[in-house]
């Protein structure tokens, strides 16, 4: 379970990550009870700060994987980390000193957004230079356990802080954070890195990338599946924080700790995923969608704070198995010269379908009760993943029904 932890590098890099994981969480819950306060306790305006933080991911996250693919990754991350410190710093103030409005906390959320669209295709791509392919599934099932377990100290800590100082004390610490993690992209020992050949200078690198993956039918269903799990049905943040203060009528602490419930579910989930030796195979990663959606709407179900709490590990525990199942399928199986490329798509689907989901949730929290953000994102996500699945199996009919014919009329076989 812990094999990975045996390269020096990977332990600098997790500890670096830890401590900026946990600013990362406090700045969530921070964010978002910032703006229930400033817009009057608005779903929507939630929903538009949590796609406003997202689009970039949808516009700009190729890019990032074609200077992943190009440049020296460290040397991205120490850039990229810079500027999302500057981001949560400005915030931070902005909400301490009491000027803050949503509209600023619009624009810092898309700004903070561009910094993680460049950011988390040279992050994903890098950990496989710190570990190597025989131990990546490892490393990535513990890089997934650290930032839970970051999580369940993040969220309680964030609650804390926000009823005793503010909202922009809790954010203003991330800026804090992330200084850690620079820290250690700096004491990482580079003669022992394994870093990936760098992608030649050329044009259409991002069209290569999107052929590549349009051309691997197990890539793509995994694409697929991811979409409608981060559009729909990641949404927790939003989510909690309307059933927290709407549904239950509970204040910041009893908030952050559901985010506390949920992150002991995907540490388990991401201990599970560190157990795992070989690549995913796509049907576990199916499997596990389905049962993800499905407990989202039983979650939605449940008729008070407690119950709703018990049920969040469970929610986390499915939820980490899904996307620590795809990461591992899509990083084992992609080309090392094209990683960073086809991360950034990976990265991509996942968030970027957000600026799409979050808003719609939002709205459906405002119009039929935060419950519905629950069951409808739930609902949505399991009909999505059987439309993925779907598509998939209909066009690898296509291939053969085709291939069939191409034999049959070389005379190779003979129709039926």
């Amino acid at each position: 379970m812990f094999g990975a932890l045996s390269v020096p590098n990977f332990r600098v890099y997790v500890t670096g990550s830890f401590v900026s994981n946990i600013g990362t969480w406090m700045q969530r819950v921070a964010q978002d009870w910032l703006v229930l306060e400033l817009s009057g306790g608005s779903g929507i305006a939630i929903g538009i700060t949590t796609a406003l933080q997202f689009l970039p991911m949808l516009l700009l996250s190729a890019y990032g994987g074609v200077l992943a693919d190009r440049f020296d990754k460290r040397t991205v991350l120490k850039i990229t980390q810079g500027w999302l410190a500057i981001c949560a710093a400005a915030l931070g103030i902005l909400a301490i000193t009491g000027v803050a409005t949503t509209a600023m906390v619009f624009v810092i959320a898309f700004a903070f957004g561009v910094g993680t669209a460049f950011d988390n295709p040279a992050r994903q791509a890098f950990v496989p230079e710190v570990v190597g392919r025989d131990r990546l599934p490892n490393a990535i099932g513990l890089n997934s356990a650290t930032f839970h377990a970051a999580r369940i100290v993040g969220p309680a800590v964030a609650g804390l802080v926000i009823a005793a100082f503010g909202s922009g004390w809790a954010i203003a610490s991330n800026a804090v954070t992330y200084l850690a993690f620079i820290a250690a992209l700096v004491i990482i020992d580079g003669r022992r890195l394994e870093p990936s050949p760098p992608a030649t200078r050329g044009k259409r690198q991002i069209r290569e990338a999107v052929r590549y993956v349009a051309g691997r039918g197990d890539i793509l269903l995994v694409l697929l599946v991811v979409f409608f799990v981060g559009t729909f049905g990641m949404n927790f943040q939003l989510t909690s924080a309307l059933m927290a203060q709407q549904e239950f009528g509970k204040g910041p602490e009893q908030y952050g700790i559901l985010g506390t419930f949920m992150a002991v579910g995907s540490l388990a989930g991401a201990l599970l995923a560190a157990r795992r030796t070989g690549a995913p195979r796509g049907r576990f990663i199916v499997i596990m969608a389905m049962l993800f959606g499905a407990v989202e709407v039983v979650a939605g179900l449940m008729p008070t704070y407690a119950t709703y709490a018990a049920v969040l590990p469970i929610m986390g525990l499915v939820a980490l198995l899904t996307l620590t199942a795809s990461n591992a399928s899509v990083q084992m199986g992609v080309d090392a010269q094209l990683r960073g490329r086809v991360m950034a798509l990976y990265a991509m689907v996942l968030m970027g379908g957000t600026p799409v989901g979050a808003p719609v949730i939002g709205w459906v929290g405002e119009v039929f009760g935060p419950r519905w953000t629950l069951i409808g994102g739930g609902a949505l996500t399991m009909l999505g993943v059987l439309v993925a699945v779907a598509v998939i199996a209909h066009r690898e009919q296509l291939k053969l029904t085709d291939s069939l014919r191409e034999l049959s009329n070389a005379g190779l076989t003979r129709p039926v």
